[in-house]
């Protein structure tokens, strides 16, 4: 290494003691490779200020948004970022792309922990658990045959994005025997017919589908994919489970298929604004779980996608091109070679 690397983590790993809020993080790792500092930045801020990156030759972040503003003077050595988590929304990946920096995200570590949350939604929707639940401490245990939920066993599972969270889920229902639908335009077909799944349309998916369950990317051809007229397609009987991210559903349109009971509920993790306003009428309602973007928030995970983050620091560390580059094209840019090298031992 010709150059000592370094690297910063955001405020947002810190609880209001200062100490780690999410437990190990992989920092350990970091601590045992020679020539590589590290620190947390000096307070949290919702955009990444150039001033606070001075220097710095790596970040990992989890909530912070990155925009072309934070690559202003002050940031010339920044050479890869580390999201803390699988999606990077809140990234301008086009502005890393301008400025020499790999943008790198945790995708192992949240396909299980995501799918998870997933199948905990159905299950809690398809069980009245919510329902139950307010039973019991309210003692009307008298009540209980006003409420019936149904089984997974048989039903239809339809999926709409069959990436990394999407075939986990395939795999986690797959004890419940659940007929598998999906779309995703961009998945093999031969891919999910191997896990018994059969691709088609998002029409389709939506009419036969017992439990839908969202798990694409945020782009600008899923940015309010489930709209009224979607919503209009599923079955009264079904539940919509979001996972991916608030803006693929149009808020206002399920709200009000919820209100009316169009569909039989909804759970979800993720909002089109976050944090959910308290007073927003989706709080209202009791045919939905709501969830506050953290179904796959286990210290599990944060260990595990610190770890990949901090491998990813130090592969760039040794001048080597770090694992899960979402942006790859920088990788030929002679500006991110250039910073590369200067960690290359000849």
């Amino acid at each position: 290494m010709t150059e000592p690397f370094r690297a910063a983590f955001t405020r947002d790993f810190l609880d209001e003691a200062g100490g780690l809020a999410y437990g190990d993080i992989g920092l350990g790792l970091l601590e045992a490779a020679p020539g590589v500092a590290h620190r947390f930045l000096p307070e949290y801020a919702d955009v990444i200020p150039p001033a606070q990156i001075a220097g710095v030759d790596g970040l990992v972040l989890i909530y912070p948004h990155v925009t072309a503003a934070t690559f202003a003077a002050g940031a010339e050595t920044l050479t890869v970022i580390g999201r803390c988590g699988v999606g990077y929304d809140r990234i301008d990946v086009a502005a890393c792309t301008a400025h020499d920096v790999a943008l790198v995200n945790a995708p192992d570590a949240l396909r299980g922990p995501t799918a998870a949350g997933a199948l905990l939604l159905m299950l809690a929707l398809a069980k009245q658990l919510l329902p139950l639940d307010r039973m019991v401490r309210e003692g009307r245990w008298e009540r209980r045959g006003a409420v019936a939920g149904c089984e997974l066993n048989g039903r239809t599972l339809g999926i709409v994005g069959l990436g990394n969270t999407g075939r986990e889920l395939v795999r986690l229902a797959a004890p419940f025997g659940m007929r598998g639908l999906a779309y995703s335009p961009h998945a093999d077909p031969a891919a999910a017919a191997g896990l018994g799944v059969t691709l088609t349309s998002l029409e389709t998916v939506l009419r036969e589908a017992d439990f839908v369950c969202l798990h694409c990317r945020l782009t600008p051809e899923t940015r309010g994919l489930i709209g009224a007229r979607e919503l209009a397609w599923m079955k009264p009987s079904a539940y919509l489970i979001n996972m991916a991210r608030g803006p693929v559903v149009d808020h206002a349109a399920l709200v009000a298929a919820l209100q009316a009971r169009r569909i039989a509920g909804a759970g979800l993790d993720v909002f089109h604004t976050e944090p959910l306003p308290a007073d927003d009428p989706v709080t209202q309602l009791d045919n939905v779980v709501l969830a506050p973007h953290w179904l796959a928030g286990t210290r599990d995970v944060f260990r595990d996608a610190g770890a990949t983050n901090c491998r990813a620091l130090l592969a760039a560390a040794r001048g080597e091109v770090p694992p899960n580059v979402v942006n790859p094209e920088v990788l030929a840019r002679p500006g991110f070679q250039r910073k590369l090298a200067r960690f290359r031992v000849a």
